[in-house]
């Protein structure tokens, strides 16, 4: 059998194989972590940045961050200008599955209980059976 080796002087990255032998992610995937690991962390980790340095579009890069991001690889933050408006996006890579990734920290929502009349209530509010979607994801 043949043994190859190969001499790491400079120019090179260290990581750890986690990522390398989960096998529920795809090969894209596992090369995309791979490469955002190698990165400096001044680099600007954008799709446009990453697809420019890869031979894959924006749309498969991003394709390949949700993937990440489901598996809980990367975590995704909003950041929020002074005005409440979407002023810039922090990511989180990690080179083992960060448990309960997937899922957002829960922020404060408004305050959805019904006001106090003063009238006493006979029967139905009318509060009842609300039905609440789903939030959506904002596609990068």
């Amino acid at each position: 059998m043949a043994v190859f080796r190969v001499e790491k002087n400079h120019n090179y990255t260290v990581m750890s194989n986690y990522h390398l032998r989960d096998t529920g992610l795809t090969l894209k995937a596992i090369g995309l972590l791979s490469k955002m690991l190698s990165l400096t962390d001044e680099w600007d980790y954008t799709t446009r940045g990453l697809a420019a340095i890869c031979k894959e579009g924006v749309d498969a890069i991003g394709g390949a961050l949700r993937e990440l991001e489901k598996a809980g690889y990367i975590v995704r933050r909003q950041l929020r200008g002074p005005g409440g408006r979407i002023s810039d996006t922090e990511y989180t890579i990690y080179e083992k599955p960060c448990p309960g990734a997937e899922e957002p920290p829960e922020e404060p929502g408004p305050d959805t209980t019904p006001p106090d009349t003063g009238f006493p209530v006979s029967g139905g509010t009318g509060y009842g059976g609300a039905i609440y979607g789903k939030a959506r994801r904002i596609k990068y």
